[in-house]
């Protein structure tokens, strides 16, 4: 475990040194900063590579986690409302903001390429609703993945999870090779994301390069912008809804997950904290089989920061490329982003690919621009971490209140320090004992490896 720490510290480490010379070369040598784009294009292109099997791994293990959920009864059916709900109010928060803020106005990089892109724009919107549905339907049941069309393959991903649900217990064995294909996709993934320092300084050349100061001002808009949205999420949305429900202040129960936060600093991943919010929960006074199956079920479908994230750069990139997204793309686009962004959970780099399918599902013109966002990706890794961790805390207490399994007196007790959590719970190796039978029957919250980020 220390190992593949180091391993994603020092990756981290080379994409911030790779952005800082990517700036500096831009600013040096503008004209062969310029040149040096085909590194941004090259990392894209392995990101867009791997789209499509990610997110039909994703959604036929996440279809196959509905199901099991769904044995617990209220529980699990009220959690995954809960989550569909929540995933759409912070996509909805995304997009506003990103329209009040326009972070990428000012990254018009050449007429040319503006005009190019409007006369595509004007080319797609040619297409008629009725050809735009048939396009969504697949030649052969494999002619999704080989020719790139997200939308194909999300049709097909749905289409083989319902049909692996209905199977029941002889879909067992299929899911389990689905699962198996997923870890070899997300390690495929990882090694890629290896190449990010490249393809990072290629980009951040080439962008401060054509446009000098606007590249830095842009990127610290949406950086700014970012983290400032999923701080007012957390304490006006998320703290409002806890406080009206449960009467716990959402400043009583971040003090009390403090540990996890810092952890979740250092790792830029809130799976590693994963064991830990089990057993702080349930210490809270939230019951186990409440636990149990709200908090993996959350990991993987309640990715609020993740959420606010994906629409928010959608925005970003459409505006740096002068291209911006019309008001029923951006509709179109929640819509998409609300079943994809349940692929993005567990791994570096899936959210990067989860970004790149949603414009290449809607603006095709649009996917190059991922590599603007390669550069500040790492540094936005925290935020996305840390609010899709208190987002599935606050969804613990909610859902434990709603099904009358939380102990609001002892919950009083535990947040005003008078029943300190005992960290002999958790032994050495960070994992926690194993909940009560109904968490049993649900998987963890990503069948992938788990080498960094919830992106």
């Amino acid at each position: 475990m220390a190992a593949r720490r180091d391993r994603t510290h020092y990756l981290y480490i080379a994409v911030i040194a790779a952005v800082l010379l990517g700036i500096a070369v831009g600013f040096a040598a503008p004209g062969t900063a310029v040149e040096l784009k085909p590194l941004g294009t090259g990392f894209v292109n392995l990101i867009k590579m791997m789209i499509s099997p990610v997110i039909f791994c994703t959604i036929v293990l996440g279809i196959g986690s509905v199901r099991k959920a769904a044995k617990v009864g209220a529980v699990g059916g009220l959690a995954l409302g809960y989550f569909m709900v929540m995933s759409t109010v912070a996509l909805a928060i995304g997009l506003v903001v990103g329209n009040l803020l326009e972070p990428g106005s000012g990254l018009h990089l050449t007429e040319a390429a503006r005009h190019a892109g409007e006369a595509q724009a004007k080319a797609g919107g040619a297409q008629s609703t009725p050809e735009f549905l048939l396009g969504i339907i697949p030649t052969t049941l494999v002619s999704a993945f080989t020719g790139g069309q997200v939308l194909q393959t999300l049709l097909v991903a749905l289409l083989c999870g319902f049909a692996l649900q209905a199977m029941g217990p002889a879909g067992e064995p299929v899911l389990r090779g689905v699962g198996h294909v997923q870890k070899l996709v997300f390690r495929v993934l990882a090694m890629i994301m290896w190449a990010a320092p490249v393809g990072a300084f290629g980009a951040m050349a080439a962008v401060v390069g054509a446009t000098g100061t606007d590249a830095l001002k842009s990127l610290a808009v949406i950086m700014i912008g970012f983290y400032t949205t999923c701080l007012l999420f957390v304490i006006v949305v998320l703290g409002t809804l806890l406080r009206l429900c449960t009467g716990v202040s959402i400043f009583a129960l971040l003090r009390y997950l403090g540990r996890e936060f810092l952890l979740i600093l250092s790792t830029s991943s809130s799976e590693s904290a994963l064991p830990r919010l089990i057993a702080k929960m349930e210490h809270l006074g939230v019951s186990r089989p409440v636990t149990g199956i709200t908090v993996p079920t959350g990991y993987s479908f309640n990715l609020d920061g993740t959420a606010i994230y994906l629409t928010m750069s959608s925005l970003f990139v459409a505006e740096a490329m002068g291209k911006p997204l019309a008001l029923g793309e951006q509709v179109s686009l929640l819509l998409f982003m609300i079943v994809a962004s349940k692929g993005a959970a567990g791994v570096t780099g899936a959210g990067l690919a989860t970004l790149a399918g949603g414009l290449q599902s809607h603006r095709p013109e649009l996917v190059d621009g991922v590599g603007l966002i390669v550069g500040i990706d790492r540094f936005m890794s925290e935020a996305r971490a840390l609010t899709n961790f208190a987002g599935n805390a606050v969804a613990t207490v909610l859902i434990g209140t709603w099904t009358k399994e939380f102990d609001r007196e002892r919950a009083g007790e535990v947040l005003a320090g008078r029943l300190p959590f005992d960290e002999a719970v958790l032994v050495d190796d960070g994992h926690a004992p194993a909940p009560a039978d109904p968490p049993a029957a649900l998987p963890g919250p990503s069948a992938g490896p788990k080498d960094g980020v919830p992106a």
